[in-house]
């Protein structure tokens, strides 16, 4: 789990990086929550992410946006942190150029941006979004979703109500040849306990692997 430092907009950023060893590998980037909430890349969730993708042998990044830890700037709204993750696929790509395939994973806070840079980044092959804060910020530019993914939520989220959630993929999934899987995680809120972080893992293992197997054959029926 090497550490990093990569060039970011307002600065350097630090992050931790693990390459896989097959040639051609996919590549994840995990986002994490809120920086003003105490939201880190080492993160429960993130964390856990981070090494589900590392076991499904992806080349995975996880980091801290500017003014975390030792990643250099100060908080931008959403506006920078947005800047921030595509610097940091900048550094995912110039790394791993002939990666197979392109995912991105976020919570909460990280959710909203994975969700923005999907906008930003049309080579994106699919992505992981947790906790999803659509009832604090508006989801309107996913028009079009670019790409299918899962989406994650607690049934007793005291933050975000699961009901903002179910309307916004509702609403994605009227799209033409969009696709979101949706799981509700009962007794689960916005933070999420030891156990609950590794069936939120469960389900990114799922619903990754289904998307890659699907891929797979349809190559091999070519």
């Amino acid at each position: 789990m090497p550490e990093v430092m990569f060039a970011g907009p307002d600065g350097r950023l630090e992050g931790r990086y693990h390459h896989a060893k097959q040639a051609h590998a996919p590549v994840a980037l995990i986002l994490h929550p809120h920086p003003l909430h105490g939201g880190t890349m080492n993160n429960r969730i993130v964390h856990a992410l981070y090494q589900r993708f590392q076991a499904m042998g992806f080349s995975t990044l996880r980091f801290n946006f500017r003014g975390v830890g030792r990643s250099q700037g100060r908080y931008d709204g959403g506006i920078g942190e947005i800047s921030d993750a595509a610097a940091a696929l900048d550094f995912l790509q110039a790394v791993n150029p002939n990666a197979s395939s392109l995912w991105v994973a976020g919570y909460s806070f990280g959710s909203y941006v994975g969700m923005q840079l999907l906008m930003r980044r049309p080579e994106m092959g699919g992505f992981v979004s947790v906790s999803a804060p659509a009832s604090h910020y508006d989801f309107g530019f996913l028009a079009p979703c670019p790409c299918n993914g899962l989406m994650l939520h607690g049934a007793d989220d005291e933050l975000v109500p699961e009901t903002s959630v179910r309307k916004l993929v509702d609403k994605l999934n009227t799209q033409k040849g969009i696709r979101i899987d949706y799981r509700v995680m009962p007794g689960a809120g916005h933070i999420f306990t030891p156990p609950q972080a590794e069936q939120v893992a469960d389900a990114a293992e799922d619903h990754v692997m289904g998307v890659l197997n699907r891929g797979r054959m349809a190559l091999a029926a070519d």
